[in-house]
């Protein structure tokens, strides 16, 4: 059974998402909240396995409370809920800890999967985060293509890594990698686990980030 905080300010939707969830028998919505104070408070009440946070909070908003969460809880996965997709979202939300987010409206199965797959410890980024990712690692590395920086010859990362690093960036699970790839799931967690003690990161989504800042990911991996 999946544990799960729900925080959304409007009590209509909030009720909405509630009876929904709650028709999956694997999920169970274990305490609600409606701005990003009571969110905190919860959170360090109850034994979780997911929030499901709305962004658009009262009071602290929800990206200092999804920071503020992932501080005290930092194994605890967020799926953020949002009706925006700018550019500068993604990036904040990235570094407030989140595993990924939704756009509200999105059909309930996929909403659904994306509940699942974060509980799961994968990550769930809507297509626009998806497409922006792989920009700025393809930008990132045409940088170091031409530059062969030293920085980017003492990449600590084998080529299987940097293979599995590219597809955790465009938020495939570790199940999706390992049919990719063809190898077993077991295989992908010991690499995604290698992975995140060489950048000395706590995540997945960290570990993205700091590739496409540090070009880890060779070019040719980018190419669909």
């Amino acid at each position: 059974m999946t544990k799960i905080l729900l925080v959304e300010d409007d009590e209509l939707f909030r009720l909405g998402l509630r009876m929904r969830l709650q028709q999956e028998t694997s999920l169970e919505i274990v305490a609600e909240a409606e701005d990003g104070e009571q969110a905190l408070e919860l959170a360090n009440r109850y034994p979780l396995d997911l929030v499901l946070l709305d962004i658009g909070l009262p009071g602290i908003g929800g990206i200092e409370a999804c920071r503020q969460i992932k501080q005290k809880h930092p194994n605890l996965p967020i799926l953020v809920l949002t009706s925006r997709s700018e550019k500068p979202l993604i990036s904040r939300l990235i570094a407030a800890g989140a595993q990924g987010y939704c756009l509200k409206g999105i059909p309930a199965e996929s909403l659904i999967l994306a509940v699942r797959s974060v509980a799961a410890g994968a990550s769930w980024w809507d297509q626009t985060a998806t497409t922006e990712i792989r920009a700025a690692f393809e930008g990132n590395s045409l940088a170091v293509q031409s530059t062969k920086t030293d920085e980017a010859l003492e990449n600590p990362l084998t080529k299987r890594e940097q293979e599995i690093l590219a597809l955790v960036a465009a938020g495939k699970s570790n199940q999706e990698i390992a049919e990719i790839l063809y190898i077993a799931p077991g295989t992908v967690r010991v690499h995604v686990h290698a992975i995140l003690q060489k950048l000395e990161v706590r995540d997945r989504t960290q570990a993205a980030v700091l590739a496409i800042q540090k070009g880890l990911v060779a070019p040719e991996l980018l190419i669909n």
